[in-house]
């Protein structure tokens, strides 16, 4: 089967996440199914053209501002005379619309509806494109087959009209060969530590204000913040203003080995998020033996077990969001616990049984087209 997928990043992209390692996990099994597969996604800086990732053929082409301008022109002039059997879109953020111009079947892929959520990460001229663009793609999109990732998606779907029967929940899961308990072992010393994009809809500001009243009953704690983003400037800046310069560690990109290491030292990885997509980087701190404590919001409250896996708090409560920081630094036994479930429950997410059952809805929709 010849399949092509539309999505703005690969996994290699320095603006990456959890959406590119959900696309590069389940695709390359896929690919390694027999399948042929090719991404068609924007360039970055340093970037080649085409390449070859884990069985999975990359044409990059064009920015980030401007790639879903890009996506029906090289359709037409291209892609349509190669005869694929199926198109995978990716829909994140502002939609490419397959739907109107696509003549192969196509299967639906997203991992959360950003709403209003967006008028958090970025300008309100900007925001209220991204906004408007994804409330037409609705409408555009019911009629697809789509994959999603966590129930909270796939509820606020089928809220907005997508046909049950057609809205297949498949878990996201966690390589766990790279994310597992290795020799590096957890800091004597109170250590916290957040992964992810620097985004500011993902609020790691949150978490530094809070790091301040952590402070004033464990002075001797310390915070680290794993990755890279566009918000980073402003959260090195917050970090001055809140005198934390001596306490909080930025590393900028990491690789994955370093990323596995640093979710095994950390005693607590904190997910401070407005609205996730499942939260991959919870499932994969639980995976290295590392409990969190999470905001209460969609996608994060599927991937986090209150009280039984992690702690979940209330969005933006700063205080709640401290209290329960310090209350695992300071009660070995709960976190203990929590850390054991956690890396119990993370076994049940795996690659591979989401690739095997999104080949079994690929084939439903090749199937149906047939009919």
């Amino acid at each position: 089967m010849k399949i092509l997928i539309f999505n703005w990043q690969d996994i290699t992209n320095p603006h990456s996440g959890g959406a590119e390692v959900h696309l590069h996990e389940v695709f390359s099994r896929i690919a390694k199914m027999g399948h042929e597969v090719t991404l068609f996604c924007c360039t970055y800086d340093g970037a080649k053209p085409f390449e070859e990732l884990n069985g999975i053929k990359i044409i990059r082409e064009g920015n980030r501002f401007f790639f879903n301008f890009l996506v029906p022109i090289k359709y037409f002039l291209t892609f349509k005379k190669e005869k694929f059997d199926l198109i995978v879109d990716d829909m994140n953020k502002i939609p490419f619309y397959t739907p109107c111009f696509v003549a192969e079947p196509i299967l639906g892929v997203t991992h959360h509806l950003f709403g209003k959520s967006i008028f958090k990460e970025t300008i309100f001229p900007f925001a209220s494109y991204v906004y408007f663009a994804e409330k037409i793609a609705l409408s555009v999109y019911k009629k697809l087959q789509f994959v999603i990732g966590s129930p909270s998606t796939h509820k606020e779907l089928i809220t907005n009209g997508f046909d049950e029967n057609r809205t297949h929940l498949i878990y996201y899961g966690v390589d766990h060969q790279t994310f597992k308990l290795n020799e590096i072992e957890k800091s004597k010393s109170p250590l916290i530590g957040a992964l992810g994009r620097l985004k500011k809809y993902k609020n790691f500001d949150h978490l530094l204000e809070a790091f301040v009243l952590v402070k004033k009953n464990i002075s001797n704690a310390k915070l680290v913040i794993i990755g890279d983003g566009d918000d980073k400037e402003r959260l090195i800046a917050i970090t001055k203003k809140l005198n934390l310069t001596t306490s909080v560690t930025f590393t900028g990109f990491v690789s994955e080995n370093e990323k596995v290491n640093w979710l095994n030292k950390i005693n607590i990885a904190i997910n401070t998020s407005a609205k996730e997509g499942w939260g991959l980087t919870v499932t994969e701190a639980n995976a290295c033996g590392t409990t969190t404590v999470s905001s209460n919001v969609e996608g994060l409250r599927d991937a986090v077990i209150d009280n039984e896996t992690g702690l979940l708090y209330e969005y933006g409560n700063i205080n709640e969001l401290a209290q329960k920081i310090t209350l695992l630094l300071k009660d070995d036994l709960l976190r203990e616990k929590l850390e054991n479930n956690a890396l119990i429950h993370s076994k049940n997410f795996d690659w591979n049984v989401a690739a095997t059952k999104t080949i079994n809805v690929i084939n439903k929709i090749i199937d149906e087209r047939k009919i």
